[in-house]
């Protein structure tokens, strides 16, 4: 896909020798935020160009309580999943996964949901806010693959097609310049006819104190945390990096722009992750 997402700002390397330094002999634990997927096609919330537009993700609150803004939700992701279904990993991705099969990681946490980590060969993956790939039952918890869920909801929805501009999300959602028809329907569970919600933390919701666990086990094994593309607005992914500093670990973040764990970092490299990355495998 295009990186017609990526904003045109520049990046700057001097502090990429430090940050060589700071990882050279180090176990890395590795944070990773959307500035990993934009070269993916997929652009972020915050970075310096999609922080400008206003966007308005469903709150939890809103999609259990609410059957319009639920059905609103599914035709925007009915459209937004093909988007993200087609998306290939990037450079960023893949030198992870490099990383990862060398032996220098002890994990990835990743707040991201598109799976590209997954695609592009990481094996050791916390997926923080979970997956678009997969759809849970909010009644009885049973998981289907989003495919699935897709087809049925083309099948329930013939002849509906999203007209116009159609920008996309990080999460799937897209803005859909065209009222949602009020008889577009929207698929119950197979297996006990509950509501079916993505597999993924939408906002307002917790992360899932098992995953959580999960994550910090990468951090605890680690000798240093490495932050990747966040800007580490959301507590989900601060925590680790409050947490490594705390420990005495050192902290290194790739991002272009600032994060709300600049002060916690021992070396920031403003850059596109991508290219970051490629320097960086290159002298570890």
């Amino acid at each position: 896909m295009t990186s017609q997402f990526i904003p045109d700002v520049s990046s700057d390397f001097s502090h990429l020798p430090r940050l060589c330094e700071l990882l050279c002999d180090a176990r890395i634990a590795v944070l990773t935020g959307a500035g990993c997927s934009t070269a993916s096609g997929i652009p972020d919330y915050r970075g310096p160009e999609t922080g400008k537009k206003e966007r308005n993700p469903i709150l939890y609150t809103q999609f259990v309580r609410n059957p319009a803004a639920r059905r609103r939700y599914w035709a925007r992701s009915a459209v937004g999943w093909l988007r993200i279904r087609q998306a290939e990993p990037n450079d960023a991705h893949f030198h992870l996964a490099e990383l990862e099969r060398r032996g220098r990681l002890t994990g990835l946490i990743t707040q991201n949901v598109d799976d590209l980590h997954n695609a592009a060969g990481s094996r050791h993956v916390v997926e923080l806010h979970g997956s678009l790939s997969e759809v849970v039952c909010l009644e009885c918890r049973h998981v289907v693959h989003r495919d699935d869920v897709q087809q049925r909801i083309e099948r329930a929805n013939l002849g509906w097609t999203a007209r116009g501009e159609i920008e996309i999300a990080p999460d799937g959602d897209v803005e859909l310049p065209d009222d949602i028809p009020d008889d577009f329907r929207v698929p119950d569970c197979t297996e006990c006819g509950g509501i079916l919600k993505p597999n993924v933390v939408f906002f307002g919701e917790n992360v899932a104190t098992s995953v959580v666990e999960r994550a910090w086990q990468v951090v605890d094994a680690a000798d240093a945390l490495l932050v990747v593309g966040s800007s580490l607005t959301v507590y989900s992914g601060l925590r680790f990096v409050r947490g490594a500093a705390s420990d005495g670990k050192p902290v290194g973040i790739i991002n272009l722009g600032e994060t709300r764990g600049d002060d916690r970092a021992d070396v920031q490299v403003h850059a596109r992750v991508g290219e970051a990355l490629d320097r960086l495998c290159r002298r570890l």
